[in-house]
């Protein structure tokens, strides 16, 4: 029904909302999902302070976009912060939501938009979720790479 990012920043579907889903639903989903928001920062961040991104140009990556709420909310936390430049790039999204994208974002890069889209899942061969702690690996080895710089 939606998604939400540091910040504050929530995005809400209203297709997905019209289908009679109360603010009282709204606000408990949000709540654990802000809790599992902290965690995961606090899990994957660890030691290290926020990202500086004011004035930066930001890369935002996803396996794709179907309604976009998630990448919405991420450009918005980002803009909130003072980013100088966003650009979203996917390899594949419905064709609807990457024009949409073009509003939010300074730069979108959708490799494909197939009008068959529906679901990102159905474009990959192996779309297993990626673990916390393959994240928090991935995240060491980025900073030990000499990569620490995007930490500061």
């Amino acid at each position: 029904m939606g998604a939400i990012a540091s910040g504050g920043v929530r995005v809400l579907n209203p297709e997905v909302v019209a289908y009679g889903v109360s603010r009282a639903q709204i606000e408990q989903v949000t709540e654990k999902e802000r809790r599992e928001l902290e965690r995961r920062e606090r899990l994957f961040r660890g030691d290290r302070p926020p990202v500086r991104v004011k004035g930066r140009t930001i890369a935002l990556v996803d396996d794709g976009l179907a309604t976009g709420s998630t990448m919405r909310a991420a450009i918005r936390a980002l803009r909130q912060e003072g980013a100088g430049r966003i650009v979203v790039a996917v390899p594949v999204a419905a064709p609807s939501v990457c024009a949409e994208m073009e509003a939010e974002a300074d730069q979108v890069v959708c490799a494909a938009t197939p009008q068959s889209f529906r679901a990102v899942g159905l474009w990959y061969d192996d779309f297993a979720q990626t673990t916390d702690e393959e994240v928090r690996e991935l995240l060491e080895r980025a900073t030990e790479g000499g990569e620490a710089a995007a930490w500061s």
